[in-house]
């Protein structure tokens, strides 16, 4: 019997790897397929067949200039020497707070002032950058910090030592190594020298805001908080002024990081996260701050994101910041740090790889547990085409096969609509027709339509949608059935291949109730930060698409009948996530979403007024919820509510 039984669960194993294949392929061929049709029909493409020509040839003949140095090579060894002489100077003017500020902010009295020890490893570092980086911690306004540095550079690189000498701190502690260890030697012999209560984290060839420990001990203070990051910006080499990427964070968010070593810098945590435990480890080398951060996330109590750009990670030829090809290994520790992570969480049958945004943002696939049933609740009133293709496209294209279709018939006119019922129910056995009486109320449908659900997964689904990705299910189902996971929600596009949903953010919109991110944006695109390429933690997902276990469908109540059309899905999630659920967003399960077909939109009439008044009901149901502000979503995004103007601290 037992060996029935395995046989059993590596056949499930090699269908949902096939039905990931095939997904894949499926995706490949949309995004081929659309792009040649883009190219065929642009009557542009032939009349510039001479000009590609010419450019190809000056292109390969520009290649093999640039090879030799070039004109370009010479300007850039010409403005070399300026540049970094520049450099100091420019930050020191440009960068700081203001006079004022910054007095205001030496003179702060902090009911807990910590001494915070600065972690550096030195290897073989440039003077200018040494320089740069040591000046801007002593430029920090909040005083009470140390700098711990452990040199392991050859002896080609001497003056590193001779360098950090010539100042005169005793806050700045130096240890010269017998041997280059690597990152994470040098660094673990860093804390060797530290005292400090609090440990942060800090590369050698980088730059700090004079107010980043001010900041964070702000925190320290207000919060308690153990585990502390800011946003960050990538800059030019030479010029502080010249950003490259400027990398606006969310709150913390575990499914986030374990895709997406987001949090990066400047980490600054507790000294008692590590009791028991290392700092970095070596195996993980080339990644060692993804493995730490996910390591000492796990044991802090009050993680705390300061939403301002307070790191500089300056951008060489070289550095990680420039080409993660510099250090490929990086890759494979990444997923080597991400699969120790999971392994420790219970997770002992997951693939970890890497998606189209970048090598080292993942994508993770879980084991799903068994074959639960899915009860899929599909309202509809006529629009019977709409219907149709919904339904065919999930008998079609789904591979698995475990679902019920349960669609919630409410006041169709016209008589080909229950033709259309009496002909989907003799085509699969999976299909139930169940009619609710009354006037619409998405709410109050989607709940009489559950309660004949035999699944132990509910999947909310609106008729004008399409699948797409034929391993739809399944990529929702391996999130859904986490035991911390409340809603999970799919990518979802408009008949034009752009974004209609990617989850859902509370406090925008005209309405300051809730708006979707990466709103009409293209297929192909691959969101900010390659975050339309990652399954990640959200506030809220949308109810045309939504995936639910049964016991918290109930544990939460439903859909809120006092929201008719609106906002009831983001309700429902704000519920979930009041009793600790997480809710998710995988861009992995696919559909289009012909939105507004059924029912037409709210911006008018009776719909607009009906709206304005499930809009002011969600604002003071939700009032605490939408000013502390969504944790996933940056508020240097957002309109200043008093002059609507864009919120960038720097």
């Amino acid at each position: 019997m037992m060996d029935y039984k395995n046989e059993y669960e590596e056949e499930l194993e090699r269908n949902a790897l096939l039905a990931e294949r095939i997904a894949e392929l499926e995706e490949e061929k949309e995004e081929l397929s659309f792009k040649l049709n883009r190219i065929k029909t642009n009557p542009v493409w032939k009349a510039s067949a001479p000009l590609r020509k010419a450019f190809h040839f000056c292109s390969r003949n520009f290649k093999r200039v640039k090879n030799l140095g070039g004109p370009r090579g010479i300007a850039h060894k010409i403005a070399y020497k300026k540049r970094e002489r520049e450099a100091m100077k420019q930050f020191g003017t440009k960068s700081f707070p203001d006079e004022a500020k910054r007095k205001l902010e030496e003179e702060t009295k902090f009911d807990h002032e910590p001494l915070i020890s600065i972690l550096v490893p030195l290897y073989n570092t440039r003077e200018d950058m040494l320089r740069e980086m040591i000046g801007s911690v002593e430029w920090q306004t909040y005083k009470n910090w140390e700098l711990c540095l452990a040199d392991g550079s050859d002896d080609a690189h001497s003056y590193v030592g001779r360098v950090v000498k010539s100042y005169n701190d005793d806050r700045i502690k130096y240890m010269k190594l017998e041997k280059n260890e690597g990152i994470s030697g040098n660094t673990n012999k860093c804390l060797t020298l530290a005292t400090g209560e609090y440990i942060g984290l800090f590369d050698h060839d980088d730059i700090l805001h004079p107010e980043a420990l001010y900041e964070y001990v702000k925190v320290i203070n207000e919060k308690g908080a153990d585990y502390i990051y800011c946003d960050e910006t990538t800059y030019k080499s030479g010029n502080i002024d010249k950003m490259l990427t400027m990398h606006f964070k969310p709150d913390y968010a575990v499914d986030n990081l374990r895709a997406n070593n987001y949090i990066c810098h400047f980490s600054v945590f507790k000294r008692t996260l590590l009791d028991g435990t290392e700092l970095f480890r070596s195996r993980f080398d080339g990644s060692q701050d993804h493995d730490m951060i996910l390591r000492l996330t796990d044991r802090a109590k009050c993680i705390v994101h300061v939403p301002r750009l307070l790191y500089y990670w300056r951008c060489h030829s070289g550095s990680v910041a420039s080409n993660i090809s510099a250090k490929e290994y990086a890759i494979d520790a990444a997923k080597g740090a991400v699969a120790d992570h999971l392994r420790s969480h219970g997770y002992s049958d997951f693939k970890i790889t890497s998606t189209r945004a970048f090598e080292t943002i993942f994508k993770i696939r879980y084991k799903i547990n068994g074959t639960p049933l899915i009860s899929i609740v599909i309202p509809n009133k006529d629009h019977k085409e709409d219907l149709k293709r919904c339904v065919t496209s999930i008998l079609e294209k789904s591979t698995y096969t475990n679902y019920e279709i349960i669609i919630v018939e409410n006041n169709s006119q016209d008589g080909k609509t229950f033709e259309l019922y009496e002909e989907l129910k003799e085509t699969s056995d999976k299909i139930t027709v169940v009619t609710y009486e009354g006037a619409f109320n998405y709410s109050k449908v989607n709940n009489f339509g559950v309660t004949f659900a035999k699944g132990e997964y509910i999947l909310l689904l609106n008729n004008d949608t399409e699948v797409i990705t034929v391993n739809w299910l399944e990529e929702m189902l391996m999130y859904a059935q986490r035991e911390d996971v409340g809603a999970v929600g799919a990518k979802l596009y408009y008949a034009d291949r752009t974004i209609q949903h990617a989850g859902v953010v509370i406090g925008l919109g005209a309405h300051r109730t809730a708006g979707h991110t990466h709103y009409k944006q293209s297929r192909e695109n691959l969101g900010y930060m390659g975050r339309l390429c990652y399954t990640q933690d959200v506030t809220a997902v949308t109810g045309a698409c939504l995936m639910v276990k049964k016991s918290l469908w109930d544990l939460a109540g439903g859909l809120d009948e006092g929201f008719e059309i609106s906002l009831n899905d983001v309700d429902f999630c704000l519920k979930l996530r009041k009793k600790g659920y997480l809710n998710i967003f995988t861009p992995f399960a696919e559909l289009y979403h012909y939105e507004s077909v059924s029912r037409g939109l709210d911006d008018n009439g009776e719909k607009a007024e009906r709206y304005n008044k499930e809009s002011a009901k969600f604002r003071e149901k939700w009032k605490a919820e939408l000013e502390a502000g969504d944790p996933y979503y940056n508020p240097n995004f957002s309109l200043d509510r008093s002059d609507y103007s864009l919120k960038i601290n720097q």
